[in-house]
């Protein structure tokens, strides 16, 4: 008989506050402990701020191999160049898709705002993808498929929600990358494959999920095994990201921007670096 199990919670976890890039203010929400139990997800950083000296200062150019990153912006608006040629500018409601694969150097600078909002998810590639070619992906508003629901909006960034094709679909991993946007009283839920990993970063607002309490906003939820995902909201509306995926199960070497599978493949790319012969 198909297992019918709704998802219910594993762990919920309070980012920290941090400073990454030239001095920029952040959450880290998930990182290097956490690569475990979040497989294929590596780490998820949330900003949120209304004082743009959090984060002007940005990211300047710096390396990344191994890995895809994934930049959401719900309201702001980030400049981007890389060793490719590709320059751009993010804007509200865009998505900024990066695969560093064999590696690119590139940076990322927020224009000052009333207020910056959104994430960057890093998503590891398998070990026989890792020095894959570098690619990178601009994908507008208008690009991600929205699909109302009673009383709520789903917007598609990665794989396929109720028969919808998002705006990508993982090259590597197919992982699966919603925005959930839920009115007060409102319930969504929907299928999910049992054995992919799982998790939530709530933006805004509160929401049960399963039978558990209430959890609150700048929250990230990770949930059990299970095929069904349910949220539900009660006075308040719950804004909410998505994010799930079949684990790797491989061996992580984890250093900085850089994450292979091995010490010696981690060695080899800083000394690329100090070489000059990262960019292949």
């Amino acid at each position: 008989m198909k297992d019918i199990a709704i998802r219910s919670i594993r762990k919920i976890i309070t980012g920290q506050n941090a400073v990454d890039g030239a001095g920029v203010k952040l959450v880290r929400e998930i990182g290097y402990h956490d690569t475990k139990e979040f497989d294929p997800f590596l780490m998820l950083d949330a900003f949120d701020s209304t004082d743009p000296s959090d984060y002007v200062k940005g990211f300047p150019w710096h390396p990344h191999r191994g890995i895809e990153t994934i930049t959401y912006l719900i309201v702001g608006t980030i400049e981007h160049g890389d060793s490719m040629g590709n320059s751009g500018v993010i804007g509200p409601g865009d998505c900024q898709w990066m695969t560093a694969g064999s590696g690119i150097i590139h940076q990322e600078m927020p224009k000052a705002s009333k207020r910056m909002l959104g994430a960057q998810l890093w998503l590891n590639l398998p070990a026989k993808d890792k020095m894959a070619k570098p690619a990178y992906r601009s994908i507008i508003k208008d690009d991600i498929p929205v699909v109302g629901i009673d009383r709520g909006n789903v917007h598609i960034i990665c794989g396929s929600w109720n028969g919808v094709n998002g705006a990508i679909d993982g090259d590597y991993v197919k992982a699966q990358y919603l925005d959930i946007e839920l009115d007060s009283n409102a319930v969504v839920e929907f299928e999910t494959d049992p054995d992919h990993t799982l998790f939530v970063y709530i933006i805004e607002g509160d929401a049960v999920f399963g039978d558990s309490d209430s959890v609150a906003e700048k929250h990230v939820v990770l949930f059990n095994q299970g095929s069904i995902f349910k949220a539900a909201t009660s006075t308040n509306p719950v804004r909410f990201l998505l994010m799930s995926g079949k684990p790797l199960q491989e061996p992580i070497a984890w250093g900085g921007p850089i994450v292979m599978n091995t010490q010696e493949e981690l060695n080899l790319a800083f000394r690329e670096l100090d070489e000059n012969t990262f960019i292949k």
